[in-house]
């Protein structure tokens, strides 16, 4: 029945508990809790940790704001932050940041589970932590072949161990007579406030733990938001009750100086130590099963080369990506089996916080738009997103500027390499929108009559077909130069050509232009015959103030067509057009020419034309040229 099959399908997804809220609140509850909350007090005091924690806690909760607006707005599949961001800013964008958010996330496998066993090697000296890494490696990774719910399942282990730990440190007791201090140690063995805050913000940075798993929830649209909010906000309570209970049981400098103090004040220290592991295996858990499927969502775009398309493949009822997944786990193991990570751990940040800016100006643009596409049930001010935005960007270069830099230069590079094979989306993207804003906004404010001084060529050229005459293409492009617009613009029959045929012929006529490198508009028109065309053409392109002031067009030897070419030219005339017409009986193009003769007829007839049309051949700076 198809009832029951519907349901025996999504009997194989995830709820908002297991699928968001579990993976996310167990990556906010990670090692920096345990092994370094002491150190955040200690150096700027209760008042400050509770304003870092606050401000922290601000700058990443703009974030799911922005995430539960699109995922509102939008089916929303695999590939979680990859998929949201490629459908709103297009395949490049998605691809330029979809690729490192993978490898931040795979790697980020390799820290938390390199964490986890030098703090287990800690206990248990006799254990060498490259065998450690490996055997965790492979651990997780055969859980998380087997089955994603089994995997959930023991995130609930963990996260019962993290609660254990947790009332055991509150029913722990004072290691010393020491009063609550508001601002920490002396200032002269302090760390700066920022500092403390850039060591302490990724505490707060899981919320994508959840978003990443979009693929495997029954509901997306209901779980992404309300799972995030809810981790966010328990994180957000435990943050700010752990600060009153450390500053209350040791001072400052004791803070300061024991990474595990936490162990010291608890009733049963043995439970810091399993609260630290399941935290870290948590978080190496969480980032397991979320960047196979990120690596899964790019493989299905082709935005990988096309020899990566076997890592689209999933396998069993719950559709579970094992290429991907087996692709993560050998990366994992190489990188652990060479231990430090230290170098490169600041840029996987960085990633991180790229994703979350990117997420942010999405919602705020959409929202700031007014796109007719972006009608999300859960409405966010475009403000709240943009501030969001911002506060990533100002993390980002807090943490470190130069890790940024790196950060920003691989996207950068992942876009042009991806733009240059023009990936083919069916989806679009946000830069339509808001390129269609700009022109908009500078249409309205262009002068009906430009200054002389800032005039510029709009050039139409009646070219017909591309190929026949790509002398004229040739030479309205060495016109405009690159600072210029120019429309190759081609009459086709009507009595021959039906309408629907128009768009094909312009898109091949693009095509066409885009091999050669000339960027220029298109146009093709039906009409009786290329005279009449012409002046139909000349009639109604253009928009607004934006139409062309220049005609370029070739000459004509036949004499049945005199009369009409003549009637043409003079239309152009009567039009107050500039009219350029170009002689020739053959299509050689004009590389070779070494001068040209100009007509000369006064500055009060055509002598300006001439003028500014000499030199901006003279500036044409291709190199091929010599005029």
């Amino acid at each position: 029945m198809p009832g029951k099959r519907k349901k025996s399908k999504s009997s194989h997804k995830l709820g908002t508990f297991g699928g968001v809220f579990t993976p996310s609140l167990l990556t906010i509850l990670g090692v920096i809790m345990y092994l370094r909350f002491g150190w955040v007090v200690g150096n700027v005091g209760l008042i400050g940790t509770l304003l870092i924690v606050t401000l922290s806690t601000a700058i990443t909760f703009l974030t799911p704001l922005s995430i539960s607006a699109i995922a509102t707005n939008t089916p929303v599949k695999g590939g979680g932050a990859y998929f949201l961001i490629s459908r709103s800013l297009g395949a490049e964008i998605g691809g330029a940041v979809g690729i490192p958010l993978y490898l931040a996330q795979a790697l980020s496998v390799s820290l938390y589970i390199i964490g986890f066993s030098e703090s287990l090697s800690a206990v248990f000296p006799y254990l060498e932590i490259r065998w450690i890494s490996i055997c965790t490696t492979l651990g997780l990774g055969a859980l998380a072949l087997f089955s994603t719910q089994a995997t959930i399942k023991a995130q609930y282990v963990i996260m019962v161990l993290i609660g254990l730990s947790l009332v055991s440190l509150v029913l722990g007791s004072p290691l010393e007579e020491s009063q609550i201090e508001l601002w920490g140690v002396p200032a002269a063995q302090s760390v700066g406030f920022w500092q403390v805050f850039a060591i302490f913000f990724p505490a707060v940075t899981g919320i994508m733990t959840g978003v990443n798993m979009s693929g495997d929830l029954k509901d997306p649209a209901r779980s992404i938001p309300k799972g995030t909010f809810m981790a966010v906000g328990v994180g957000y309570v435990i943050y700010m009750l752990l600060p009153i209970i450390l500053a209350g049981r040791a001072d400052a400098a004791t803070l300061v100086e024991d990474p595990l103090i936490m162990q010291r004040i608890a009733i049963w220290g043995g439970a810091i130590l399993l609260g630290i592991w399941g935290a870290t295996l948590s978080s190496a858990t969480g980032s397991l099963l979320g960047a196979p499927r990120v690596l899964q969502a790019l493989a299905n775009d082709k935005i990988l080369p096309q020899w990566a398309g076997f890592f689209s493949k999933v396998v069993g009822k719950e559709k579970i990506p094992r290429a991907a997944t087996l692709f993560t786990i050998a990366l994992t193991l190489v990188t652990v089996y060479f231990g430090n990570l230290d170098l490169i751990a600041p840029v996987l940040t960085m990633f991180f916080l790229t994703t979350y800016a990117e997420l942010n100006i999405t919602a705020g643009v959409e929202r700031l738009l007014k796109s007719p596409s972006f009608r999300p049930k859960f409405k966010v001010h475009w403000v709240f997103s943009l501030l969001g935005a911002l506060g990533c960007a100002g993390v980002m270069f807090l943490i470190n500027p130069l890790a940024t830099i790196a950060a920003f230069s691989v996207i950068a590079l992942i876009f042009i390499w991806l733009k240059r094979r023009r990936i083919t989306a069916t989806w679009g993207g946000l830069g339509k929108g808001v390129l269609s804003s700009i022109i908009r906004y500078a249409l309205l404010r262009l002068e009906k009559e430009g200054d002389a001084k800032s005039w510029r060529p709009n050039i139409l050229v009646l070219s017909g077909s591309p190929v026949k005459r790509w002398r004229l293409i040739e030479l309205a492009n060495d016109f405009t130069n690159g600072n210029a617009l120019f429309t190759v613009s081609t009459i086709v029959s009507a009595n021959h050509v039906p309408q629907e045929k128009v768009k094909g012929y312009e898109s091949q006529i693009m095509d066409f232009l885009g091999n050669k490198n000339i960027q220029a508009l298109v146009r093709v028109i039906r009409a009786p015959d290329p005279f009449t065309g012409g002046t139909q053409l000349v009639n109604a392109y253009g928009l607004g103030q934006l139409v062309p002031n220049t005609i370029l067009l070739g000459d004509t030897r036949e004499k049945e067509n005199l009369r009409p070419y003549s009637e043409m030219i003079r239309h152009f005339f009567r039009s107050k057009k500039n009219v350029i017409i170009v002689q020739g009986d053959e299509n050689k193009g004009f590389k070779k020419k070494q001068h040209i003769d100009i007509w000369w007829g006064g500055l009060k007839k055509n002598g300006s034309l001439m003028i500014i049309l000499a030199y901006l051949l003279k500036t044409a700076g291709n190199g091929n040229r010599r005029w």
